[in-house]
C-alpha cells in the first residue's frame, strides 16, 4: 500500500478526480464523481472549478458533464517531445562519453531553468552537480547560456534580470550585464562554457540542438575536470560536440541552409 503521510488533501482529491476519466468514461457528471470518491458535491464542484480554471477540466455545454481539458494535450506534447529527443540524442551522448570518458548531458529549457533529461557517465566521470530531472539556473551553467542564446533581446534582458545571482566561485557571473555579455559571446561562438563557475576544478562545454524550424530546443554538454577538459583539448572537444549536435538536429528534421 502506498504511503499517504504528508499528502495534501486538496491536491490528492484533484488528482483522484482526474484519474476517474478513462476511455470507457470520457465524461462524468458531478454527482458521479461525488459518489465514486465519497466527497460532498460542493467540495467536488470547487475542485472541478479550479481544474477548469487551469485548463485541466472542461465542461460539455450540452450535457453538463465534465471531461479532461486541452491542457493535457499541451503537456503530453512536451513529454513526448522530450522522450523522442532522448531516444535520438542518447547514442550520440554515449559516443562522446566513450570518447572522452567524461559525463555528457541532454538538457531542455522549461520555466526559465535548465532541466537535465538525460545523462551518460564515461569511465572517468566524477560525481557532480548534474542528475536527471535536476533543474539548474541559466547564469552559471553552460547549458543554460546555450538554451537562451538566441532569444530576442527583450527576453534576454528579462531573463538576466530575473536570475538569483549566487557566487558559487570567484568565476561565477555576478549580474545581468555580465550575463548578457556572456550570452552574446555564446551566440557568436556557437557554444557555451561553465568555466569553474559552479565548482572550482570543474568545466562544462555545451552546444545547441535544433529542431526542424531551426530553433534551439535542447543543449548537449560534456563536463569534467579542467585538467582534462583543458584549453589544449578545448577546440577538439567543441568540434566533436558540434558534430554530435548537428547529427541530433538532423535527425530532428533540421536542414542547414
Amino acid at each position: 500500500m502506498k504511503e499517504t503521510k504528508g499528502l495534501i488533501n486538496a491536491v490528492d482529491r484533484a488528482l483522484r478526480i482526474l484519474d476517474l476519466f478513462t476511455d470507457q468514461q470520457p465524461e462524468l457528471k458531478l454527482t458521479e464523481i461525488s459518489k465514486t470518491l465519497n466527497l460532498h458535491k460542493s467540495t467536488v464542484h470547487g475542485l472541478l472549478r479550479t481544474l477548469a480554471y487551469h485548463g485541466y477540466i472542461s465542461q460539455n455545454p450540452e450535457t453538463g458533464k465534465y471531461r479532461l481539458g486541452l491542457k493535457f494535450l499541451e503537456k503530453s506534447d512536451r513529454v513526448l517531445h522530450a522522450l523522442d529527443l532522448r531516444k535520438i540524442a542518447n547514442p550520440h551522448l554515449q559516443k562522446i562519453a566513450n570518447k572522452y570518458g567524461e559525463s555528457t548531458h541532454l538538457v531542455i529549457l522549461e520555466g526559465g531553468e535548465a532541466i537535465y533529461i538525460d545523462k551518460i557517465e564515461g569511465h572517468l566521470a566524477i560525481g557532480m552537480y548534474s542528475r536527471i530531472s535536476k533543474r539548474a539556473p541559466i547564469y552559471c551553467t553552460a547549458v543554460g547560456k546555450v538554451l537562451v542564446s538566441e532569444k530576442p533581446e527583450w527576453e534576454l534582458k528579462e531573463i538576466a534580470q530575473n536570475q538569483n545571482y549566487i557566487m558559487h566561485t570567484k568565476n561565477t557571473i555576478k549580474n545581468a550585464d555580465e550575463l548578457l555579455e556572456e550570452i552574446r559571446r555564446v551566440r557568436e561562438l556557437g557554444y557555451g562554457m561553465d568555466d569553474e563557475e559552479l565548482e572550482i576544478g570543474l568545466r562544462c562545454i555545451a552546444v545547441p540542438v535544433r529542431n526542424n524550424t531551426g530553433s534551439i530546443v535542447a543543449a548537449i554538454s560534456i563536463s569534467g575536470p579542467t585538467m582534462r577538459l583543458s584549453n589544449k583539448v578545448l577546440p577538439e572537444v567543441v568540434d566533436s560536440m558540434k558534430k554530435a549536435a548537428a547529427q541530433i538536429s538532423s535527425e530532428l528534421g533540421y536542414q542547414r541552409d
